[in-house]
């Protein structure tokens, strides 16, 4: 098949893919949220919003440290501002209540420093043992394999898929992150371990595939992969797009809250469809030449 016989031109545009990810999230680092820095959150909807100016001067005597002001909508803004206990909390509410009239709160989160560091902890333990979990369950799931390549060489390239999956929204979001403000919170996290499901999902679908055509059709091991994957890319880019189309829908229609989420989940979904087609199972021909060679 074509993506069998071209793999090395998908190696080389995922290594540059995934170079310029890492290299932007050592340059840029990630925009971390208040659920990982700690900090305050104050929503709150305007008759008439004013502007950003405005209301940091109306706060400007109020002991809030650093503050970022950001307009949701056509009436709404959030608040971002050192971790701040309910007193700090009231008087910047009374304060902008008094200046506009009919301003309402819609919410107040705070979270501390410590519970931060904490969540920061938690979530990459999260990551970690979402990647053991899959190479085992790979591995066990094709012990029955039949054919030249041992059956935890499959979790091995699934988990490479997962990865590549994993690393493109990561930088793509130290990106936006540096120029277009979007933080990375604990539901960039539940997006990226979404992501993996979604990944291992498409890959698991083809290499499934080659189990079966080992079985049953002889021919070299590169043949059948190609043959695999011929059968099943249809499947696998209609099921994509199905998905893909909700989540754009999500992000234009779905509030200015759910914008990070569902474009985190539409760069995994479109890098996971690529990577099971293009990455997968040319990497177990790939490994299968070496091991021949040997």
């Amino acid at each position: 098949m074509y993506v069998i016989k071209t793999r090395i031109f998908w190696y080389a545009l995922s290594l540059v893919l995934l170079v310029g990810s890492l290299i932007s999230v050592g340059v840029f680092g990630m925009k971390l949220g208040i659920d990982f820095t700690g900090g305050s959150i104050l929503s709150l909807r305007f008759q008439n919003r004013p502007s950003n100016a405005d209301i940091e001067r109306v706060i400007a005597k109020d002991d809030t440290g650093g503050i970022v002001i950001q307009p949701v909508g056509e009436k709404d803004m959030n608040i971002r501002m050192q971790a701040v206990g309910e007193d700090a909390h009231q008087r910047v509410l009374a304060d902008i209540k008094s200046a506009y009239n009919g301003t309402e709160e819609l919410s107040f989160n705070s979270i501390g420093p410590t519970i931060g560091a904490e969540l920061r902890g938690k979530s990459l333990e999260a990551l970690l043992i979402s990647f053991a979990a899959i190479l085992l369950y790979i591995a066990y799931s094709f012990r029955g394999v039949s054919g030249p390549v041992q059956n935890w060489k499959y979790g091995i390239v699934t988990l490479v898929a997962a990865l590549h999956d994993a690393i493109l929204p990561i930088g793509i979001f130290s990106i936006l992150g540096r120029f277009a403000g979007f933080e990375v919170d604990t539901t960039f996290v539940v997006a990226i371990l979404t992501i993996l499901g979604y990944s291992i999902n498409d890959t698991i679908v083809v290499l499934d595939r080659v189990r079966e055509n080992l079985r049953r059709t002889s021919g070299s091991f590169d043949q059948i992969v190609g043959a695999s994957l011929k059968q099943t890319y249809v499947r696998s880019i209609n099921t994509s797009m199905a998905t893909l189309l909700a989540l754009v829908a999500i992000f234009f229609f779905g509030g200015s809250t759910l914008k990070p989420f569902s474009l985190a989940l539409i760069i995994g979904l479109i890098s996971g469809t690529y990577s099971s087609i293009f990455i997968a199972s040319p990497l177990l021909v790939t490994w299968q030449k070496w091991n021949k060679k040997k």
